[in-house]
């Protein structure tokens, strides 16, 4: 297949990208208007594969990736442009309003008219891949339950409502248009190439440099931790293997609280490069206001993906996050230029977004 990825030169996407290209026969597009947290330098790697091609657009312009997806003959599109940081959403929603809805309303429109032009045999064949998150479910109690499938929406930030309101739009393209679309639902990713405004690479490198590691709250709030390579491979099974009109949440059955996760963070770490002294990193830990509207607990039933596309993830918190570290160890060269310049981990007062 060819495949259009949106966003592929940010975290997910460019995981997504790196995994078609080197464990599929797939070619990629990769269409991004590198904003702020994007990074070429992910795809790096990729950029002499003659299977794969870097596209510079917004997804808001409808005529250049309508162009895009007819001169390139695309047989799937797989949708992860967004903004995703929850504290710039209450900081300023506009952005995601404009990114997350209009943007992916417009990537629909071209993606339909496209669509529409294509041979019966083409037509079937094709699919949309709508890549969403569990927080458009709301949160869930601490001792118990799951987000199903089924599990009615109930977004609490401006960041969850936007992409509720994407993953509405993808539906009702589908049941409205015939647009064969495939929604997926995942839980917190983590892993190499990953922003460091974000829970684990913030807590990550500023470990590493000796900075303080600012938690939310008690750091009692739960979250279920999937490991972006394990995310990757289903995705390629929900746009390869997905049933039109089906969704399918994601989740690596690693629920962890933001503290535990610090907490395991400072330990490898010290494992790894312990202080001469002695000392752990556990007493850079350091409590900050809680942010509003903070969703308690998520957790993913991935039954569904499970037991009818046959994915399961590989890695367990422990392995991925040991993995994770050492990546970041290894690859300063990758985030220096970040940590120095675009993000430089120290905004006062405030904790990382998981």
């Amino acid at each position: 297949m060819k495949i259009l990825v949106t966003g592929g030169a940010g975290f997910i996407g460019s995981a997504v990208c790196r995994h078609l290209i080197r464990s599929t026969e797939h070619s990629v597009i990769n269409v991004d208007a590198l904003t702020y947290a994007a990074s070429l330098s992910s795809v790096q790697p990729l950029a002499d594969d003659q299977r794969y091609r870097f596209v510079c657009c917004d997804i808001r312009n409808r005529v250049k990736i309508c162009d895009l997806l007819r001169s390139e003959a695309v047989d799937a599109v797989m949708h992860l442009a967004a903004e995703s940081h929850v504290d710039r959403s209450i900081d300023g929603p506009g952005q995601f309003i404009e990114t997350n809805i209009v943007g992916t309303y417009e990537l629909l429109e071209a993606a339909r008219t496209y669509w529409s032009e294509l041979p019966s045999v083409s037509k079937d064949a094709f699919r949309f891949h709508h890549i969403s998150t569990d927080e458009v479910y709301g949160d869930l109690p601490l001792k118990g339950g799951l987000f199903t499938e089924n599990t009615p929406y109930a977004p609490s930030s401006p960041y969850s409502a936007t992409k509720a309101a994407s993953d509405h739009l993808v539906m009702a393209w589908h049941h409205t248009y015939g647009l064969p679309v495939v929604l997926s639902n995942c839980s917190n990713n983590y892993g190499p190439y990953h922003f460091p405004e974000k829970l684990i690479p913030l807590m990550i490198l500023n470990g590493l440099a000796g900075r303080p590691l600012p938690v939310y709250g008690k750091g009692a709030n739960v979250r279920d931790w999937l490991y972006v390579d394990d995310h990757a491979r289903a995705l390629e099974l929900v746009v390869t293997k997905g049933e039109p009109g089906r969704s399918y949440n994601i989740g690596g059955r690693n629920e962890r609280s933001n503290l535990a996760v610090v907490q395991a963070i400072c330990d490898t770490i010290d494992r790894l490069i312990p202080h001469a002294d002695g000392s752990s990193r556990r007493e850079l830990i350091t409590f900050v206001t809680d942010r509003p509207g903070h969703d308690l607990r998520y957790a993913m039933d991935a039954t569904r993906i499970e037991s009818e596309l046959g994915w399961k993830a590989q890695e367990t918190f422990e392995t991925g996050l040991e993995k994770t570290i050492a990546w970041y160890i290894e690859n300063e060269a990758w985030w220096r230029p970040i940590r120095d310049g675009r993000y430089s981990g120290q905004r006062l007062g405030t904790a990382a977004s998981e």
